[in-house]
């Protein structure tokens, strides 16, 4: 009798975990399905080589939207991988139990539930104004901003999952604090830490908020750090509010090139981690 309810116990719970894991996945695939039916349509080589063209002119396309993104996703990463990554070994390896520490992770949890639309008015003040513009720049220390806090505490979890002994195997081997740190420690938990970096990146990559009080947007080309530039949000976000049929296939076009841009990003870091590549396998 005890055997046959442990069965049905193993049973029930895999078949909630099951259950669990499809209602996880089922709203990304309803989602993807439902872009590629809007959006497929519009797609052409026009879309990918084009800029935004005048309303009642045929074809146009996002390609100056595609390239702004990704330069305000590569300033973004320059600003938040490598200070959060930082602000995490602090937390983790020099700062437990330190008041600092406790004021570090405190800030840190509370950057993270920010809205997005506070953080674009505060670089607006911080930044824009007293640029005197609107700029990529901008746009760009924003998104970077937002990155911080989530990568800073996944790089802490990380390292905490780290066993001690290893670190103690280091240093009784004569290494140095800080090379046991960079070269133990941090290897060890790179394949989390390159994880929470990409959950940062897949979080900014889709915001329209602050890119509206930063970046501003452009219908032109321009690479320029200094000018305003545009983003597949924000064009995204024109398209969507406009009157018109063409705009909004436009949008629904963008929204699926968009998530496949980040869903590609992040399978490749995970192919690459996976291939122990990134994680010092020998």
């Amino acid at each position: 009798m005890r055997s046959r309810l442990r069965t049905l116990t193993d049973r029930v719970v895999t078949a909630l975990a099951i259950l669990a894991t499809v209602l996880v996945v089922a709203p990304l695939v309803v989602i993807f399905a439902y872009l590629i039916l809007k959006g497929a349509s519009s797609l052409n080589l026009a879309f990918f080589t084009q800029t935004p063209k005048p309303v009642g002119e045929a074809g146009g396309g996002m390609a100056n939207a595609i390239v702004g993104s990704a330069i305000l996703l590569g300033i973004a990463s320059l600003i938040g991988i490598p200070v959060g990554i930082a602000g995490g070994i602090y937390l983790a390896e020099y700062g437990r139990g330190g008041k600092l520490a406790i004021a570090v992770r405190f800030t840190a949890d509370v950057l993270n539930g920010v809205p997005s639309i506070v953080m674009g008015l505060a670089i607006y003040s911080l930044v824009v104004i007293p640029q005197g513009h609107f700029s990529a720049f901008s746009g760009g220390v924003a998104l970077g901003i937002m990155m911080i806090p989530t990568v800073c505490r996944t790089t802490e979890e990380m390292l905490l999952m780290v066993p001690h002994a290893v670190r103690e195997a280091a240093l009784g081997l004569g290494v140095s604090n800080w090379r046991s740190v960079l070269s133990i420690s941090v290897r060890t938990a790179s394949p989390g830490i390159i994880t929470g970096c990409m959950l940062a990146f897949a979080r900014v990559a889709g915001e329209t908020a602050p890119l509206i009080f930063t970046a501003l947007g452009n219908t032109f080309w321009s690479a320029s750090l200094n000018q305003p530039i545009a983003a597949l949000p924000l064009q995204i976000y024109v398209y969507a509010l406009s009157p018109y049929d063409d705009w909004h296939r436009l949008a629904w076009a963008g929204a699926l090139v968009l998530i496949v841009l980040i869903v590609l990003a992040v399978s490749l870091v995970r192919y690459v981690t996976s291939r122990g590549v990134l994680k010092g396998a020998s």
